[in-house]
């Protein structure tokens, strides 16, 4: 066990409407997070909640007939009912409607205020609503538009209270020069940094009862209640004991990463540490503002079709004559499965970076990923450890080169995905892993076990189906923390116990293939099964060259034609389905100089195995990445040990060889012709 302490939070989510993907983001890779820390025996506090105080919670209320603490109610249960679903592991669930929070909010207020670091003073500003943040007039864009999400604000004249948070400028940009790992990624650090190259204005913390009721009342003054993004940053340290088990705080603070989207840098990079600052507590280790999920904006164009004029933020309304689709996370579960959905959650985004999301990209990587790689390693190694040795491996001889090569790849993987997570680079972490998935399913191609299998060879197959049990063994342990069910499945699959299956510390998966396999191995239905992609209705402008081509063969069969030597009718010619394919991965095969070993891309999760004849003209690193020409319906054939699906087009001299391909590179999945 560690003696490490690891206190991940998201922000604590409002409550005037569902969750959607950005929160569902923020929470998985917090839940991932956690989970990773636990398996590297860390003591682990994993929070998040709800912010339930202000006025876009009191205008949703009023809008659904409510009262404020009713319409939070029945918010959130929607969050609360989410995170179950998609197995988030949160330690504690925060609502800043509690009496456990609300308490030390008014002890910090007061405190402050007897200090007089919280002033009252008259206040002219421009109100945003939505942000419920005030900006002056320099902030606005066009002179009333809010700098953050452009919509109109409000200009209010009122008497306030006031947060000295100017006194703390020097200081602040002092610390985050000094601490780069403090706000990160370090862009961002940038960004506040030039945030704070204006004189930083004092905060304002209140509002007053008449305009806004909803709130912590201030404990100094009861015709006012609490900013709530004042009362909502406290959340991070009211829920682990702070003024009530200082024991308990002080073991988790300081060792604390705060999750958030970079809409929300300022509130936590800016107001939070000077607040901190006043009270007199240590910053938090880091700051980490994340991308958003962004979805296509999609215009009508004359011809009936849809053209993408750019992107925006998935959970932004569209603007009128632009379409655009919110993924609702609880859908994308229920149709995809839970871990899938997180799956593509962490694998498809830099954390830091932009992504934008789509079905299809979805569809396409659990095809690849899941169905294709590893789904189909898993189905291999159970059916050929059942069919030769009834599932249970015998002990196998001394390993070759080629089994410690493998097994030492999926070391080494533990080692870079612990690198990467400490990095905050989860999505480089998983593809690390992946990429063992891809090389035991060329250790297989290489070492064929089914030919092993057919001519007797039980050692060598032991050998080989033991390595690849081991790889697995591994993977899924490495994977389990972001697909937990499924994980399970897999290493219920490979024969392990109940408490072996959730035993997923970095030490365990650090020592496999050092031992002997002693476990029964359990045929079980397909971890991923594949999903077939329905066309897109803009595929449909393809029918009109499809039909004619039809016609014509059609045409050319009722005339009585005499087909000269060395020539094909239209209808022969046809029949060969041509498509653009990218390189994802090229080898070289053992004993074979004029042959490549490619898996190449044909779209819609269609990932296959090609043998070429290019060895001589070609280096693998010469063709990976390239869109080349294939024959997309040739009947497999094994050459050299591989399953040739298809052949690829090249034009050749008797000195030269070139690839077709296509100009400026293309899509996947293209037909040609």
């Amino acid at each position: 066990m560690s003696n490490n302490t690891f206190y991940v939070t998201t922000p604590i989510y409002y409550v005037n409407d569902k969750p959607h993907i950005g929160h569902a983001y923020t929470t998985v890779l917090a839940d991932v997070l956690a989970r990773y820390h636990r398996a590297a025996g860390d003591d682990v506090w994993f929070l998040t909640g709800t912010d339930e105080h202000g006025q876009k919670v009191e205008k949703a209320a009023a809008k659904n007939g409510m009262t404020p603490i009713e319409q939070c109610d029945s918010t959130v249960v929607r969050f609360q009912e989410l995170w179950k679903r998609l197995g988030i592991t949160n330690d504690d669930f925060i609502r800043t409607t509690e009496e456990r929070h609300q308490k030390i909010v008014r002890a910090i207020l007061q405190d402050l205020y007897d200090r007089d670091l919280i002033y009252k003073s008259e206040y002219k500003g421009y109100y945003c609503v939505p942000c419920e943040r005030f900006f002056t007039e320099k902030d606005l864009v066009d002179g009333k538009l809010c700098p953050d999400c452009k919509r109109e604000v409000e200009t209010i004249v009122e008497s306030n209270y006031f947060f000295r948070m100017s006194r703390y400028q020097d200081w602040l940009i002092k610390y985050i020069t000094e601490h780069p790992d403090f706000i990160q990624p370090a862009f961002r650090a940038n960004e506040t940094l030039g945030f704070l190259r204006k004189p930083l204005e004092d905060l304002c913390i209140s509002r007053p009862k008449a305009r806004l009721s909803w709130g912590i009342e201030l404990p100094f003054d009861s015709e006012y209640v609490c900013y709530v993004w004042f009362d909502a940053l406290i959340n991070y340290i009211s829920a682990i004991g702070y003024g009530v088990d200082q024991a308990r705080f002080e073991r988790y603070w300081t060792s604390c990463i705060h999750l958030i989207g970079k809409d929300i840098l300022t509130t936590h990079s800016v107001y939070w540490p000077t607040m901190l600052h006043a009270i007199g507590l240590p910053m938090p280790k880091t700051i980490f503002a994340h991308g958003w999920w962004l979805t296509k904006m999609m215009v009508d164009k004359q011809d009936g079709g849809t053209e993408c004029v750019g992107t925006c933020k998935m959970s932004k309304s569209s603007r009128p004559g632009m379409h655009t689709k919110v993924v609702n996370p609880m859908d994308m579960a229920d149709k995809y499965g839970v871990d899938a959905f997180r799956y593509f959650l962490l694998a498809a985004m830099t954390p830091g970076n932009d992504a934008v999301f789509s079905e299809e990209d979805f569809l396409q990587r659990f095809n690849s990923d899941l169905a294709n790689d590893l789904g189909n390693l898993l189905s291999r190694v159970v059916k050929l450890s059942i069919k030769n040795f009834g599932g249970k491996l015998p002990a196998p001889p001394p390993l070759q080169p080629l089994e410690m090569e493998l097994l030492s790849k999926a070391g080494l993987a533990v080692k870079q995905l612990e690198n990467e997570l400490n990095a905050m680079k989860l999505d480089r972490g998983i593809a690390a892993v992946m990429n063992v998935v891809r090389e035991a399913n060329k250790f297989l191609e290489r070492t064929a076990p089914w030919t092993l299998a057919k001519e007797g060879k039980t050692d060598r197959l032991a050998a080989v189906l033991y390595t690849a049990a081991q790889t697995l063994e591994i993977v899924s342990g490495l994977l389990f923390p972001i697909m937990p069910e499924k994980m399970t499945l897999l290493r219920r699959s490979l024969g392990l116990s109940e408490e072996e299956i959730v035993k997923t510390d970095f030490q365990s998966l650090r020592e496999f293939g050092n031992g002997e396999i002693t476990r029964t191995m359990v045929d079980m239905p397909p971890l991923f099964p594949r999903i077939l992609v329905e066309k897109k209705p803009e595929d449909a402008a393809s029918a009109k060259p499809e039909k004619q081509k039809k016609q014509e063969i059609k045409a050319a069969k009722t005339k009585d034609v005499v087909v000269p030597e060395g020539m094909v009718t239209l209808e022969q010619f046809f029949r060969t389905q041509l498509r653009t394919a990218k390189v994802l991965e090229a080898e070289r095969i053992e004993g074979k100089t004029r042959l490549l070993h490619l898996k190449v891309d044909l779209g819609n999760g269609d990932v296959r195995s090609l043998v070429a004849g290019i060895a001589q003209q070609y280096a693998p690193e010469d063709v990976i990445g390239r869109t080349i020409v294939v024959v997309a319906n040739l009947m497999p054939a094994k050459i050299a040990g591989f399953e040739s699906c298809g052949m690829l087009l090249a034009a050749k001299s008797e000195n030269s060889l070139k690839l077709v391909t296509v100009d400026g590179g293309s899509d996947p999945g293209l037909s040609v012709g």
